[in-house]
């Protein structure tokens, strides 16, 4: 029997704030490549949308935007239709609609009667009908039985098995398993810390405040292995005191450390105090590295081309001895001679997946080839602007290999530097991996799965 499409009614309701916000933001992202994590907090602040409200927003859109390729296979086996063949605002309803039925306790007759209400209030009856019976063929089975059916099979693809099973897109899902090398059954444990909500971080600017300090102050805790580290429980860190007065910003402890290594690295020669954030913006890791500086009286010079992001390493560098040059890396107009010059190029960023839930389908594998191109140009910059015997720490917030060691391997192989064992310079964080480099991992610290490699530039 075919199920007849609801009729317009006067009676039918728009979506409730939470759920429009949520929508919107799907929107957003769909239409303008928009960023989840900038727009939604926007968003919720211009509509005065607070409390359980926004954290059902918050849910909807972040967990939606997370899991939208599982979403869309199993939006395609209901309609029996490929994803890309349905309007795109149509998807994005269809998407919050299978979220709440599969993810959320949203009472199942909520989760349809809403978007099927705003499916016809934005189109017609008959697109309101097809958004009813889709929803109706998906609410009939639990997200297990969905996966169950739609999975690549384990014993055949088990890494595409892992990757539907954990909304990755499979060549994330390769390019882990590459990375994790003879660990690669630690993949599962990996993508299921990708889902998960990552916990804030802050950092405590050094000589201005203690983690300890922090802590005590915004009810959090004191990080397992950055001494500058504070793990909040919740809430927006942009509210608290020690943020807006610039006492601790908020930063991964995985970044954290790679700053800090930089600056414990050991130097051939005195320390002339010239250290440079190659790729500075937003200037976290510039203002720890100036603030650590402070006490030797370094300098950094802070090198970043976008004007947006370079406004955010002067507002992050304030009151710190930081020269921002809003230059092109690769040829920055500045003499030669540093002593310390960190390099965290841009890159496909797969190892901050969980903060930014859109980013695993924005990416693709053709992205991988251009980015490592501009790593090996950026990092030979920085051997050419390093003296004889300083150090140049290359890291990048992506575990793929050719973005990481493969760039690493052609610098020793064209430039005059060698390798130093980074993994101490990360203490008193362990498991970083056979050495000479080091990689943190989600599933094992916590952090940000950030690569480093430290490297001494030969005489």
């Amino acid at each position: 029997m075919t199920e007849r499409p609801p009729r317009k009614s006067a009676r039918r309701k728009p979506l409730d704030p939470a759920r429009r916000a949520a929508f919107d933001v799907l929107r957003a992202v769909s239409d303008r490549d928009a960023y989840a994590n900038l727009a939604l907090p926007a968003l919720l602040n211009e509509r005065g949308i607070t409390g359980r409200d926004a954290a059902f927003a918050t849910e909807l859109a972040y967990g939606t935007l997370r899991i939208r390729g599982l979403l869309d296979a199993i939006i395609a086996s209901a309609a029996d239709r490929p994803a890309d063949r349905i309007d795109p605002v149509l998807l994005d309803l269809l998407r919050v609609g299978a979220y709440q039925l599969l993810h959320t306790r949203v009472d199942a007759h909520a989760a349809l009667s809403t978007t099927v209400d705003q499916a016809a209030l934005e189109f017609d009856s008959i697109r309101a009908g097809f958004v009813n019976a889709v929803l109706r063929t998906i609410s009939a089975r639990d997200e297990q039985a969905w996966v169950a059916e739609l999975a690549p099979d384990r014993a055949v693809d088990p890494v595409g098995h892992l990757a539907f099973v954990h909304a990755h897109p499979r060549w994330i899902a390769q390019a882990f398993t590459d990375a994790l090398g003879v660990n690669a059954a630690e993949l599962d444990a990996l993508l299921d810390a990708d889902n998960a909500r990552p916990a804030v971080h802050l950092a405590a600017r050094p000589g201005a405040v203690t983690a300890e300090e922090v802590a005590v102050a915004v009810d959090g805790t004191v990080g397992r292995y950055s001494p500058y580290a504070v793990y909040l429980p919740g809430g927006d860190p942009g509210r608290l005191e020690a943020v807006r007065d610039g006492q601790a910003l908020v930063q991964d402890e995985g970044s954290q450390l790679v700053a800090r290594a930089l600056v414990l690295a050991e130097l051939e020669g005195a320390d002339g105090g010239r250290w440079m954030d190659l790729c500075a913006g937003p200037g976290g890791k510039t203002a720890l590295l100036a603030a650590l500086g402070a006490t030797s009286g370094a300098h950094v010079t802070a090198i970043e081309p976008a004007p947006r992001r370079a406004d955010l390493v002067e507002q992050n560098t304030r009151g710190l001895d930081v020269e921002v040059l809003r230059v092109d890396g690769r040829e920055p107009p500045v003499e030669p001679g540093f002593d310390r010059v960190l390099v965290d190029a841009p890159c496909t960023g797969l190892g901050a997946l969980r903060r930014r839930p859109e980013a695993r389908w924005r990416r693709t594998s053709a992205d991988v080839p251009q980015l490592a191109k501009l790593q090996r140009e950026l990092l030979a910059s920085a051997i050419h602007l390093t003296r004889p015997g300083g150090v140049v720490l290359y890291a990048t917030c992506s575990p793929h290999l050719a973005e990481t060691v493969g760039v690493v391997a052609d610098a020793l192989r064209r430039h005059p530097v060698t390798a130093l064992d980074a993994r101490p310079l990360f203490a008193p964080a362990d498991q970083l991996g056979d050495g000479p480099y080091v990689q943190l991992w989600p599933h094992r610290h916590g952090t940000d799965a950030m690569f480093a490699a430290a490297l001494r530039k030969l005489g």
